[in-house]
Formats: C-alpha cells, structure tokens, sequence
C-alpha cells in the first residue's frame, strides 16, 4: 500500500515540479521592457506641411488569421492554419501593400519575426524588401518564450510587434510601454502592450507624429480605459506644444458615436467597448466608418452570412490636421482577421 501511496505522491510531484519550473522559467525570462524606449534616432528628412500625405493602416494578423480561420481563442477549432496558407497569406498582404504605391506611412500591426504560430517566417524581412525604399520601425510587444495554451497544441515561442514605414525619415521613434497588464502568471504569456511614435521634422518648425497602436483586446475593458488616459494625457501634450499629431492602429474598441453606450457588451471572449463620446477635447477628430467593418470575430470559418463583424481599426487626428479622404478597404478578410484602412490628410497652417 506504502508503494502504491508513494507511485502516486511521484506521479503527482513530478509534473507539479515541472510546471513549478517552467514558471520560474517563464518569470526570469518575462519580456520586460521600459516605460519609454528609443527605436532608433537619425537625422531625419523634412516633411513639407503643404502637402497631402496618404496613410495605410492594417492588423496583418501574423499571416495566419485569413478567412479559412476558426482560432481556438475566440472559440474556435484551430490553433494555426497551414504554412502554405499562411505563406498565401503573406504574399496577399504584400500585393496589396504594393497596390497602394502612394502611401507615405504604413502602420501595420502583428507582424511576426520568428514565431510557431507563423512557421518561423520572418515576415518583417519580407515586407520590409517589399517596401525596400521605406524607412522601417519595429516596436517588439509580443515576446514570449513559450505560449503553453491550448495544453494539446503549444502556440510556442511568439516573437512579433508593431511596425511603421515612412517615406521621409523620422528623426526620432520611441516605444511607448501601455500601462498595466494581466497578474501573474496569465500576464507572463500575453502581450506588452505599447505605441510606436515616430517623429518628423515639418516645413514650419513644427513636428509630425505618426503613432501606431496596438490596444489590449481581451481584457475585461479596465486595461483599455487605462492605457487610452495615458495615450489621451500625450496627446494633449504634444498638441499643446504646437506639434502635429495623428494616431492611427488597432484601437480594440469602437470610435465614439453619438448617442452610443460606453460599453458595447460581451462578443465570445471579448468585451467590446466604445470609446466615449467625449473623451477628446474638441477639435480633434475621429476618422472611421462603420459601413465597411475592419475586423471580424474569429470563431468560425469567415461566412459574409453570419460571422460577427466590427469597426475597431480607424483614426485620430489633432485639430490641427485635416482628413481629406478616408476609405476602408474591403477585401473580404481574405489574408487578415482586419481589413486595411487609407487616410489622406492635409496640415492646418
């Protein structure tokens, strides 16, 4: 009986002994990364402030959130798709980047350099051959050792972020940590949420701010409210200063409409909220249209018929700034759990 007891109490041990491990493991490697951290500093290309510049922002979905996509986290059956599909994927999204020859920035977000969940395909070198005569920044979020969930089928090692192309080069890019995260240990396997500022010199002696965001997603929604004051707090403050700013990503909530609630309710894992309506100060001006959605849940093979849509990529530009023409692009999610979305805008001098 002492045997069976001690069979058991090993049985037991040895895989809680393991895990304990692997925490501790997990804990000491943990992506950590600053407050505020310097991308890189140069010494940057003047932006003439009579002209109308063209902006394309998509959330590529590492490649591997295409229309054929049922993802096991939104309750779906599927932890990746194939490597030849997300290689489709990728040159999807590369043709359509180079369709739009005219842009002067490009934000994009989740773009994977060595992850399991995208074969190890280092898209970021890919596209960033592909628009070979653009400046490039990348701003890590997503670096983790080993993703453990679903337990039958690891997502693994994840290593992806955000990244901006510029025509003119930025004299100065910074990383921007969103406060807050997820407690321990949930927190260890999740994203670092964060916002790429680049920086332009302008004609008059201004700057140009080109941020690209990447807000959280499956929280309860006390992360976003969080990190939108700390993004509202800079805002204000480089507008104050006489600087241009525009802000334009993943915002994982929908744009302030009148008469619309706060909160927009429970969709599977998710909580959508709205941005409130009067959460910026007048003047600024939110860029988005609803009647093509942007984004779509992912808990089914896409269906035009019944998969679940919404508008959460989309626009801000400081009152100084004049959007001319805004334009989401439907394509159907064939490459991308998000649809792209083109701005042109012009200064206010």
């Amino acid at each position: 009986m002492k045997k069976v007891i001690k069979g058991v109490a090993v049985i037991i041990l040895i895989p809680t002994l393991l895990f304990a491990i692997f925490l501790i493991y997990s804990t000491v490697v943990d992506f950590k990364p600053k407050p505020i951290e310097k991308i890189n500093e140069a010494t940057g290309t003047v932006i003439n402030v009579y002209d109308t510049l063209n902006v394309f922002n998509w959330n590529i979905g590492y490649c591997g959130l295409g229309d054929d996509m049922s993802f096991f986290y939104d309750g779906g059956d599927k932890v990746r798709t194939t490597k030849d599909r997300t290689l489709i994927n990728l040159n999807g999204i590369k043709n359509t980047l180079l369709k739009h020859d005219s842009i002067d920035f490009y934000l994009l977000q989740e773009i994977d350099r060595k992850s399991r969940r995208s074969y190890k395909i280092n898209q970021l070198d890919s596209i960033s051959e592909c628009l070979a005569t653009y400046n490039m920044s990348f701003a890590l979020n997503y670096n983790v050792a080993f993703v453990p969930v679903p337990p039958n089928n690891p997502l693994g090692k994840v290593d992806g972020g955000l990244a901006s192309y510029s025509k003119s080069e930025p004299f100065k890019t910074s990383r921007f940590s969103f406060p807050g995260n997820y407690a321990w240990p949930k927190g260890l396997f999740l994203l670092d949420r964060c916002f790429m500022v680049q920086r332009f010199y302008t004609s008059n002696g201004k700057e140009l701010l080109i941020i690209n965001t990447h807000n959280s997603a499956y929280d309860d929604g006390s992360l976003r409210i969080k990190q939108m004051e700390v993004m509202k707090t800079f805002l204000i403050e480089e507008y104050n200063k006489g600087n241009y700013v525009l802000v334009g990503g993943d915002w994982n909530q929908n744009a302030p409409k009148d008469g619309a609630e706060l909160n927009g309710g429970k969709e599977g894992r998710l909580t959508r909220l709205r941005i409130g309506e009067n959460f910026m100060p007048e003047g600024w001006d939110w860029q988005y249209c609803e009647k093509t959605p942007t984004n779509r849940m992912i808990d089914e093979v896409y269906n035009p018929e019944t998969t679940i849509t919404t508008t959460i990529d989309f626009y801000l530009l400081s009152p100084n700034l004049k959007a001319i023409i805004h334009k989401n692009i439907d394509l159907k999610f064939e490459n991308s759990d998000h649809q792209p979305v083109l701005l042109s805008f012009a200064f206010l001098h």
